[in-house]
């Protein structure tokens, strides 16, 4: 099934999962993500999406229950990304590196890498090198698009300037 699968949430916070016409929890929601099963929260009253706030409202409290994935030094310096110039390439960094994580996982816990012994400690060396390698990419490619923007900048004024009559 690929539609995605409706979940209204009312003001009462109560959540309605229009697919099986029933009120659903936040681990039933939780349970969605981890099935991959694709769904958006809607406002029932605005149709507004609140998907992403019903997802940090999930993680907010598994940081809470459990041994947390975002230390505080973490959560600072995402916290200092936003309004930040980086703000859009740090958005896209973290999801390219959550990306290459997961596909790094799921080759981890292929039967065939553990028959051939892959040694996790050199599987995270590779996956924090690719990370990096990543980053570097993504740095020069904004260092040379912004050192172009300036160059043309600095070409159109030299073309724009009036020039001055000698006599």
């Amino acid at each position: 099934m690929s539609d995605v699968r409706i979940i209204k949430k009312y003001p009462n916070r109560r959540l309605y999962d229009t697919a099986i016409s029933s009120y659903i929890t936040l681990n039933d929601v939780k349970e969605l993500v981890l099935t991959y099963v694709p769904f958006k929260v809607l406002d029932a009253k605005s149709n507004d999406d609140l998907t992403r706030a019903t997802l940090l409202q999930i993680i907010s409290e598994q940081e809470d229950k459990e041994s947390p994935i975002f230390t505080a030094d973490i959560l600072q310096n995402v916290i200092r990304f936003y309004g930040d110039s980086m703000q859009a390439m740090m958005s896209r960094f973290l999801e390219h590196s959550m990306k290459l994580f997961m596909e790094q996982q799921a080759g981890f816990k292929s039967p065939l890498n553990t028959f051939l012994g892959t040694n996790p400690m050199t599987m995270m060396q590779n996956i924090a090198e690719q990370n990096m390698s990543m980053w570097k990419s993504m740095q020069e490619n904004f260092y040379t698009g912004h050192a172009n923007t300036k160059d043309s900048a600095e070409t159109e004024e030299e073309v724009t300037e009036p020039e001055t009559k000698k006599n």
